[in-house]
């Protein structure tokens, strides 16, 4: 008989940290990490952490069950352990804290403590053994250490006595202007929560963490209403776990400048899948706060912190600002919206990038792999091409790397708009394009390692992948595993060479990068500039490439496109992991798995009504309305989606009745009485003017 982990002994997470962590796919391999790292005491580098520190947060519930987060101070060593399951704190709280009542023996408390000028934190939880004449006794229930995400630096200063004023207690039940403007200015605050089911096991009780983000990422509701959007963490989900079974909190927001402090304790809610989540850059989830009371401590610190620098975490999210005006611009995604070129870079000798900041309105973020389409008039006619982007969706500009194509005998560009371009725009013109879009789109979902092979400017859409696969692996700490592979004519029209290498450097080569050259330059260095000579092959690739599942994304001209296919194929790929977008006129002929040619696409429909089934409610769509998915959010719903590709399933719901066209050639996993919202539309019914359709939302 195999016994599981939990059944040796209790989890060091109680019932609602297991539920989120259920809810977010993290539930077992959390459980393992977390017995192997949180303790039941505090290992020597975490004593002598807490012995040189001038302050710590702690979080509480006071006897009525309202959680409160306070901070404690005094010269470092104020807090000593004289064994590895004890901590000594020699301070009370400040005049007016909450926590002076709740410094009797059994208290539970939850300590947070941080050094803002390296951002290293450690936590606790602990109760009180007893109290002594300069504070009191904590017995340690847990230790653990956390990961320094979204903490400002900041240098910490202290004041004399007679340099301060009289501290002041103020009482509130509503925010005032002056709350309001310290926190709608504040990059950081603290948040108590806590749970206590009569079990005594060492995962309960209280609980307080950090919080940060750019200014301005705590929105104002009113004067009793926050709304705060949570980021990516480590996935212990100590405070969501304490919300989905004790939906209270305490929060505590420093004036670091003046020393003054506001704690505050209410009510709160997760608002899971609200729409505007998805245009809070970096939020997982959005939480709302409703106060109940509150206090504001006037002149409460002799501290003050100078801010040093922000997190590189905190650079990665957005503020509700650019959240407003990007929901603002979503609106508006199929109008021609103005664009300044910010600057040009040449790439390579046929390829230049183009930096394109909006001009009076929000950029849309985008899913790399999509393009931009731009307008123009040239020569008395309206052209409209599209172009690829090459930057990330966390690049605060947009960039597409466009290729001037030249006719045979260079008398005439044979690619008029690529040549008006390259010749006639220049840094501070103004372009006309709408928001990104496109169906080739990397799957940043998917747990599977990731091919990418590009042919001459398909390079675009993989540099943009790699730099997002980059990015986000920073930020969720968890590097997924590419293989870039970019075949040129010549390493002078090879583009984004540094770059690349740049990307798998800073991946510590979790992403890597190799070159295929057609003509070497005598100067050129195998293994250094180059890795192949001639096209991608076979063997190339069974040397690179490790024996395994991928992904695999194929951009360039239509040749290289379909060899670069039959290749995948001969070597046992399924057709449904090989994503491909090509330029020009190409066309990719696909060899379909037999599972995926079950699915046949019906006639589209020109207008239908939809049935929003769980919801009793019918809308008229045409085609000018999109896919089902888009359809579904500009009416007000938020269906569940990842790729909006057609790949991870995650928008599938019920089709109750009617029929639907897909856009995509092979959907995966579709049954009858299912739909993919992303890549479908209503299908024409032969003998109906107007098609109906329900679908389960």
């Amino acid at each position: 008989m195999t016994n599981s982990i939990q059944d040796i002994k209790p989890s060091p997470f109680h019932s609602g940290e297991q539920k989120i962590q259920a809810r977010m796919g993290v539930r077992e391999k959390m459980e393992r990490f977390g017995r192997k790292v949180i303790r039941d005491f505090m290992p020597d580098q975490h004593r002598e952490f807490y012995n040189q520190l001038p302050f710590v947060f702690v979080g509480h519930a006071d006897g009525e069950g309202w959680p409160w987060a306070s901070i404690l101070f005094n010269s470092p060593g104020f807090m000593h352990s004289k064994n590895e399951r004890s901590l000594s704190i020699n301070t009370l709280p400040v005049e007016g804290d909450p926590l002076q009542e709740a410094i009797v023996p059994k208290t539970r408390l939850g300590l947070l403590g941080i050094e803002l000028p390296t951002r290293r934190r450690n936590r606790l939880a602990a109760h009180i053994k007893r109290k002594t004449e300069q504070g009191f006794e904590l017995n340690v229930d847990q230790a653990f250490g956390n990961c320094p995400q979204y903490i400002q630096t900041r240098e910490l200063e202290w004041l004399g006595a007679d340099s301060i004023p009289k501290p002041e207690v103020q009482e509130i039940t509503l925010f005032d202007q002056g709350v309001q403007a310290l926190i709608s200015n504040s990059d950081t605050f603290f948040v108590a929560s806590y749970l206590a089911n009569g079990s005594e096991e060492a995962s309960e009780g209280a609980d307080v963490s950090h919080r940060g983000g750019r200014p301005g990422f705590v929105r104002v509701d009113d004067d009793k209403t926050l709304t705060i959007p949570d980021y990516m963490g480590n996935n212990h989900y100590n405070t969501f776990g304490n919300f989905i079974e004790n939906a209270k909190a305490g929060l505590l927001f420093l004036d670091f400048e003046n020393g003054h402090l506001v704690t505050l304790t209410g009510t709160v809610e997760i608002l899971w899948d609200s729409p505007e989540t998805k245009y809070f850059e970096g939020a997982e989830q959005l939480w709302r706060f409703h106060l109940d009371h509150g206090r504001k401590l006037k002149y409460a610190l002799p501290l003050r912190w100078k801010l040093q620098a922000f997190s590189p975490n905190t650079s990665l999210t957005g503020s509700w600002q650019e959240a407003k005006a990007s929901e603002d611009a979503a609106k508006l995604k199929n109008e021609w919206r103005p664009y300044k070129v910010e600057k040009i870079v040449r790439e390579s000798s046929v390829i230049k990038s183009f930096y394109l900041s909006a001009v009076g309105h929000q950029a849309l973020k985008f899913i790399p792999g999509q393009f931009l389409t731009l307008k123009a008039e040239l020569e008395g006619k309206k052209q409209i091409r599209t172009y690829t982007l090459s930057s990330a969706p966390a690049d605060h500009q947009y960039r597409i790397s466009v290729k001037r194509e030249d006719s045979p005998d260079g008398k005439r560009p044979k690619g008029t708009f690529s040549s008006y371009l390259h010749s006639d725009i220049n840094v501070g013109d103004t372009i006309l394009a709408k928001a990104p879009t496109g169906a080739f789109q990397y799957n940043s979902e998917s747990d599977r390692p990731a091919l990418l092979l590009a042919g001459g400017v398909g390079i675009t859409p993989m540099i943009s992948m790699a730099r997002h696969a980059l990015s986000e692996g920073l930020r969720t700490r968890k590097m997924r595993s590419i293989t870039f592979i970019g075949a040129a004519r010549s390493h002078q029209q090879r583009a984004f060479f540094e770059e690349f290498n740049g990307i798998a450097e800073a991946s510590q080569n979790q992403i890597q990068a190799y070159w295929a050259l057609s003509e070497i330059s005598p100067d050129s260095k195998p293994g250094k500039d180059f890795q192949h000579v001639g096209h991608i092959s076979k063997d190339l690739l069974q040397a690179i490439l490790p024996l395994d599942e991928y992904d695999c994304y194929l951009c360039g001209p239509a040749g290289f496109m379909q060899a670069s296919y039959d290749l995948l194929r001969s070597l046992g790929v399924s057709d449904s992991r090989i994503h491909a977008e090509a330029f020009g006129p190409a066309s990719l002929k696909r060899n379909a798995d037999e599972a995926t040619k079950s699915v046949v696409s019906q006639p589209v429909a020109y207008q239908a009504i939809v049935e929003f089934s769980n919801s009793k409610v019918e809308q008229a769509w045409s085609k000018e309305d999109g896919n089902l998915l888009e359809f579904a959010e500009a009416h007000g719903f938020a269906p569940k989606f990842g790729c909006r590709s057609g790949q991870c399933g995650a928008c599938k719901v019920k089709l109750t009745s009617g029929k639907v066209a897909y856009e995509t050639e092979h959907p995966e996993g579709v049954d009858d009485g299912e739909v993919l919202l992303c890549c479908s539309v209503p299908a024409r019914v032969e003998g109906e003017e107007v098609a109906r359709i329900s679908i389960g939302l």
